[in-house]
């Protein structure tokens, strides 16, 4: 019997399935920018149109929010029909973020540039190295307002950061959940919101009682400093100390070192940076306040070392009696202020730049 063996068969070729993607295409880099043109160059002859038209300016403002709205309608329209909605969402999400950014933006550089540009005109040798005394019109600096403002907030940073750091301490580490701790909570939360002008009255108030009304000394306005300065180091502080991971305390736990030696040595080094940060903001924050010093360091127009004796001069003071005071010729009075404001920002900058290299040198090493 023969048997008959079909031949082999040869699969028959499947047709390749298109490959599925999460979107149907991909905009080129340069089309959101060339969109931004297009949305510019259409606004902005709108806009033209609408000036010569009217006989009136170009309005800037009005140019700027025209554009930024139809760029995201054409960026969320181009990309839904190319990379399809999901695709469309996002980059319409991320305009409207990076157009809110621009907007929180524009009064930061406006506020800066215009203060450079007046005060520019006020700054020169003898602002840095004169004071007040004697001095109407034209002429005088600020040297005295300068020193003063140092020594005030040096003063307040002195009674504010010990207080501030050890009652964070007690909060995290050793008062918990306590009925004691949930009353510090509440009064910090309170202090974080009083007005700057309550600071100063507690001050005046709290000094009248011990050496009579009228009384003015620079001590007085650290004191009030101090008051506002307490709760942004307290609340700073607490949730830098929050972060530190609980292995760390437990680790030196075990191999015995006592709960304070702990927090010395392990605790606070590995959150001083962010210690640091918010003890810088809490002294910008007061560096420039007006008010609380008004009622209690008073006006001066002389040279003034000793906190604990006499009137001092503070840079936002001087600035505002500079410019609510103007004499004889007013541009003079009117350059110093901007001047004062400007050497303020620059000391801020300052400290924000000291904060940022503390930081960075006591922050915990890292390595293998």
């Amino acid at each position: 019997m023969t048997l008959v063996t079909a031949p082999p068969q040869t699969p028959t070729p499947r047709p390749a399935e298109p490959s599925r993607r999460l979107t149907s295409g991909h905009l080129k880099r340069s089309v959101p920018w060339a969109l931004l043109g297009a949305s510019a160059g259409l606004s902005a002859l709108l806009f033209g149109i609408v000036a010569m038209a009217d006989d009136r300016g170009f309005d800037v403002a009005a140019w700027l929010i025209v554009s930024a709205l139809l760029y995201l309608v054409l960026i969320t329209v181009t990309s839904s029909l190319v990379e399809g909605r999901r695709k469309a969402v996002d980059r319409l999400v991320t305009g409207v973020v990076t157009l809110a950014f621009l907007i929180a933006m524009v009064p930061l550089v406006s506020v800066a540039v215009t203060v450079v540009v007046n005060g520019v005109a006020g700054l020169s040798a003898e602002f840095f190295s004169n004071s007040m005394r004697n001095v109407v019109g034209e002429g005088g600096g600020a040297l005295h307002a300068i020193v003063g403002t140092v020594l005030i907030t040096l003063a307040a940073a002195v009674i504010s950061i010990p207080i501030g750091i050890f009652t964070a301490i007690y909060l995290v580490e050793y008062g918990r959940d306590g009925r004691l701790s949930r009353g510090i909570t509440f009064l910090v939360d309170v202090m974080t919101g009083i007005p700057s002008i309550v600071a100063g009255l507690f001050a005046y108030a709290l000094f009248a009682l011990f050496l009579g009304p009228g009384i003015r000394m620079g001590i007085m306005g650290s004191v009030a400093l101090s008051v506002l300065m307490i709760p942004v180091v307290v609340r700073s502080t607490e949730e830098m100390l929050r972060l530190v991971p609980n292995e760390l305390r437990e680790a030196s736990y075990a191999l015995g070192v006592p709960k304070w030696r702990t927090i010395a040595k392990v605790v606070l080094p590995t959150s001083m940076a962010g210690i640091t940060t918010g003890v810088m903001l809490s002294i910008s924050r007061v560096i420039g306040e007006t008010a609380p010093l008004l009622l209690t360091a008073g006006v001066a127009t002389s040279m003034n070392y000793n906190l604990f004796e006499g009137r001092m001069m503070t840079l936002p003071v001087m600035a505002y009696s500079q410019y609510m005071n103007q004499g004889i010729p007013a541009q003079a009075y009117i350059d110093r202020a901007w001047a004062c404001a400007l050497v303020l920002i620059v000391l801020v900058m300052l400290l924000n730049l000291i904060a940022r290299i503390v930081a960075k040198v006591f922050s915990p090493k890292l390595g293998r």
